[in-house]
């Protein structure tokens, strides 16, 4: 059972950062710093994956872990360059994805190495 609420988290999670994506967000509290938003986009992307991670890594092998890692960064990417298309005010940056891929790999670093919550 909690297997199954992990994945429906990691689903919903999935599916708020696709519309935070694309969607203006005026209003974002500040973190009183230059790069707040590249603050925004590791923790979106470490969360992103420690959840697919965690998700993946009870009954799965290594490639299997190493194959979730490489679609999350392909979504960041994804994401990242399509989202101007869809949305005039929101633009491509180099250093979100960056902040997207670091988020992924530290993310996938701790959710590999700490175990959290076993799952049955």
């Amino acid at each position: 059972m909690l297997r199954k609420l992990l994945l429906s988290v990691a689903v919903i999670y999935t599916l708020a950062l696709i519309v935070v994506t694309f969607i203006n967000l005026d209003g974002v509290p500040s973190l009183g710093s230059s790069f707040d938003d590249k603050i925004y986009h590791f923790l979106a992307y470490a969360g992103l994956a420690g959840l697919w991670i965690t998700f993946f890594k009870q009954r799965h092998k290594k490639q299997t872990l190493l194959l979730v890692f490489v679609i999350v960064v392909l979504f960041g990417v994804l994401l990242e360059v399509i989202q101007h298309q869809l949305n005039q005010n929101r633009t491509y940056d180099t250093y979100d994805l960056l902040a997207n891929c670091f988020g992924v790999v530290i993310g996938t670093l701790i959710a590999t190495r700490i175990d959290i919550i076993k799952l049955k």
